[in-house]
């Protein structure tokens, strides 16, 4: 079963029931991943290690190396 068709079957049964319907899929996805970043980043501190962006850091010195 698809995640589509399981959110469609629980969509069906809140109706029945007269709850709420479930989020969509795929609605919080960005939120997740937001608290996941700053989650090791908060982690990182404790550790010992500087809690820094990688890609951002590696995408300015892409954009700042000499021409």
């Amino acid at each position: 079963m698809s995640i589509t068709q399981q959110y469609l079957l629980d969509t069906y049964r809140a109706r029945q029931l007269g709850e709420p319907a479930p989020p969509a899929p795929g609605t919080h996805d960005w939120q997740v991943v937001r608290e996941w970043r700053d989650e090791r980043q908060f982690r990182a501190v404790p550790a010992g290690r500087p809690a820094r962006h990688r890609f951002r850091d590696a995408l300015n010195r892409w954009r700042r190396r000499p021409t």
